[in-house]
């Protein structure tokens, strides 16, 4: 008789999970308290991003997870675009950083090329020229629309690894081999709680002593008037730069951030970083911002929304965009600067959490390396 496993969250996390432990020869149920997934997993560009993770145990990771979304989407019809990504320069300390992560990223085996302005606006029309130096093309970056991948990944392990789904069911309390769902008990060989920060519900005392935060963001979704409109690849600014762990690499790169926080002082308090991306419907997404704490006002900023705005015109070519629509995701970070969370408060459950913003470009490949370390 199989084993038998319950995973909390059928977000990104808690679907990698199932995927991980099903082909481990598991009896998997998932446990969602809504009756799809609405949160962060929902609220991002849809990027699977290599570029942004560092050499090493990252990297590898988000190549793996890339390799997983290809093998479910192509098994199910899911639309992805391998479009890789520009990071754009329009200042002499963009364009000196951009230059040194090119030797570095090709020293490292990435697909990457260093591209002058004529290049750039060869590989994205939708670039802006005005003063563009260069650009720093990568050509492992994948997109999906989120909002369509989560639950074609749920519909996909149930079809074809028997996954089991129970909706819009809370869990409530987790205790000697069993989840309660408020009116019956689930017994499980193995429990996994990939419910974001929800596992505060669960173990208070425990996520109160963890270095862990909430992160919202704002996000924004624009149809261009253009009919076939082609964004051509993922377009970032170069605030994206002191964003991401890969790009730290880079010798000139605290100089930059120095500049920043100088010129740019009130993006930096809102952690605004500014790029964009196009699903297979021809729809642009556009962000973030990073507000850190554990309660976050529940409305947007319009401020916020019109800096990320500002600043995409400053490498995007926008006038025919239309804005459809708005809104807020919340997801946990880890504040030690850990990548994610894996814990084993008791016999048989485990919590895996706290990717941050990475759970597109991480979850699958980190979800097979915690089922393998069982």
């Amino acid at each position: 008789m199989k084993q038998k496993a319950v995973v909390i969250g059928a977000g990104i996390v808690g679907l990698a999970t199932a995927r991980a432990l099903s082909l481990k020869g598991l009896d998997v149920t998932v446990i969602e308290k809504t009756d799809k997934a609405v949160g962060a997993s929902i609220r991002n560009f849809g990027m699977v991003w290599p570029i942004g993770q560092p050499a090493g145990e990252l990297h590898n990771r988000a190549e793996r997870s890339k390799a997983i979304w290809k093998d479910i989407a192509d098994s199910t019809g899911l639309a992805y675009s391998e479009t890789g990504s520009i990071h754009a320069a329009y200042y002499d300390d963009e364009w000196t950083v951009l230059q040194e992560l090119y030797e570095i990223f090709k020293a490292e085996g990435r697909e990457v090329e260093l591209l002058d302005k004529k290049g750039v606006i060869e590989k994205s029309g939708s670039v802006n020229p005005d003063n563009l130096m260069g650009g720093l093309y990568s050509a492992s970056e994948m997109i999906v629309d989120p909002r369509i991948a989560i639950g074609n990944i749920a519909e996909y392990l149930a079809e074809f690894l028997d996954v089991k789904f129970i909706w819009g069911t809370a869990i409530s309390a987790v205790e000697n081999n069993k989840v309660y769902t408020g009116s019956a008990w689930i017994g499980a060989d193995l429990i996994f709680i990939c419910s974001g920060a929800d596992f505060e519900t669960l173990y208070p005392s425990l996520f109160a002593g963890i270095e862990i935060t909430r992160c919202k963001l704002q996000m924004m979704r624009f149809k261009s008037s253009v009919q076939g409109y082609d964004l051509g690849t993922s377009l970032c600014g170069g605030l994206s730069l002191i964003h991401y762990h890969s790009f730290k690499a880079a010798p000139s790169l605290a100089a930059l951030k120095q500049r920043y926080e100088t010129e740019m002082a009130e993006y930096l308090r809102y952690g605004i970083h500014v790029m964009v991306s196009q699903n297979n419907l021809g729809e642009l997404t556009v962000g973030d911002s990073h507000e850190y704490g554990l309660t976050h006002d529940p409305f947007d900023r319009t401020a916020i929304n019109e800096m990320i705005l500002q600043y995409l015109r400053q490498f995007a070519l926008i006038s025919d965009w239309k804005l459809t629509q708005s809104w807020n995701g919340v997801y946990p970070k880890m504040v030690n600067g850990a990548s994610h969370l894996f814990l084993h408060p008791s016999d048989n459950v485990y919590i895996l959490n706290g990717l941050g913003g990475a759970g597109m470009t991480l979850s699958f490949g980190l979800a097979e390396e915690c089922i393998n370390l069982l």
